[in-house]
């Protein structure tokens, strides 16, 4: 379902028009490299967005049901108008454990095209298929007793043990975050693809975005290893 379609159509009517930004192009595995990409106008963008969500939802939730057994898959797709937010989509759940995908404006204006935006919200819907979110909190669950029960032992106080839950908790969410992203680029590809756009050219966005490189604890893996699973993934189709 699309929240705030109006809404969105109105917002993307003030944004920036066509722009050639100077990004690497994602070269195809065995042809030639892609032009730059061009940023779409606004009213193609909000046209983009609303038949895209429209195409890949349905795909996201036939698999979802394929792939899961009680778990809501009925996907609510929302867009965060909140002015200045970064680009950015994410997904949650509601109160009533409904699956919420959110899109930024930001996110929105930026894409170059159809593909970018298909793939993301099949990333997205994918880190539910996944169960990302519980086993995030399992892990930083179990973290947390972890180094509690460290401090515990090795004389801390009760001030020294909160401490330790808090850091452990940390570590334990982050601890696999970039096996998640890898599993939801993979699953992401899959769904992009059978809803007929193109994953390999909706990835190209990893070109753009700053590289977090392979950094101990961090949350995202590096572009290169993105790319490399959308590629093995399409490859396999």
């Amino acid at each position: 379902m699309i929240k705030k379609t109006a809404l969105l159509l109105v917002a993307l009517a003030a944004l920036s028009a066509c722009e050639v930004v100077p990004a690497t192009p994602l070269p195809a595995p065995n042809g030639p490299a892609p032009t730059p990409s061009v940023r779409m106008s606004s009213d193609q963008a909000a046209r983009s967005f609303v038949q895209v969500v429209q195409t890949v939802e349905p795909v996201a939730e036939q698999e979802c049901r394929a792939r899961t057994t009680g778990v809501n898959c009925d996907f609510n797709i929302a867009v965060d108008d909140r002015p200045g937010q970064p680009a950015n989509a994410f997904q949650t759940l509601d109160k009533q454990g409904r699956p919420v995908i959110f899109f930024t404006l930001g996110l929105i204006a930026d894409a170059r095209n159809a593909d970018e935006l298909a793939f993301v919200l099949g990333h997205e819907a994918a880190h539910h298929i996944a169960g990302h979110i519980n086993r995030q909190q399992q892990n930083a669950v179990a973290g947390a007793v972890i180094f509690a029960g460290l401090a515990t032992l090795s004389g801390g106080n009760a001030e020294a043990v909160q401490n330790a839950q808090r850091l452990g908790a940390e570590v334990g969410a982050r601890r696999y975050s970039k096996d998640f992203e890898l599993e939801a680029d993979q699953l992401g590809t899959i769904i992009t693809a059978r809803a007929g756009y193109d994953p390999l050219r909706g990835a190209e966005f990893f070109t753009r975005i700053p590289d977090p490189g392979d950094k101990f604890l961090g949350t995202h893996p590096p572009n290169a290893a993105r790319i490399a699973v959308v590629r093995r993934t399409v490859a396999g189709l």
